[in-house]
């Protein structure tokens, strides 16, 4: 294992540890308590800008690592929920392959899915019958055929 390697794999679980842990009620108590105690501390610190300058410092620097820390977390996790889309993709009968690895297209091509499917809700909404069809060629050749055409 390379360096670089190691050094992703400590920082996946530690992110997850800590995105884990300061989602839970205990973690928003803490920073609830600390926030009450600075405004607690305000009259013997006479409101003075150092004051505000401790909590405003402190919260901005948490912030500002724990967005990478949750963005670590919400990536693995995005790309783990799409691998099991993608499989559910490939293994059902019928569905579309074309939606493996959809998160890949362009926003361009994202929108032409996106009509066609729509195009598919129109159709199932005329048919009163959601199952149906599986694809948007399947639900045009059975309402085709429905209608007479």
């Amino acid at each position: 294992m390379a360096g670089g390697e190691g050094l992703t794999a400590r920082f996946e679980g530690f992110s997850q540890k800590v995105t884990h842990a300061v989602g839970r009620p205990w973690a928003f108590l803490i920073a609830l308590l600390v926030i009450v105690l600075w405004a607690v501390s305000g009259p013997v610190f006479g409101f003075g800008d150092t004051w505000q300058l401790v909590i405003n410092t402190s919260t901005t620097i948490v912030t500002f690592l724990m967005v990478f820390l949750i963005q670590q977390t919400q990536n693995k996790d995005s790309k783990a929920m799409e691998l099991k889309l993608n499989e559910l993709v490939a293994a059902t009968k019928g569905a579309s392959n074309r939606l493996i690895d959809v998160e890949a297209l362009t926003e361009d091509d994202l929108d032409v899915l996106h009509g066609y499917y729509r195009q598919l809700v129109q159709l199932s909404r005329r048919d009163r019958d959601l199952t149906e069809s599986h694809s948007l060629e399947e639900a045009e050749k059975a309402h085709s055929g429905k209608s007479g055409r």
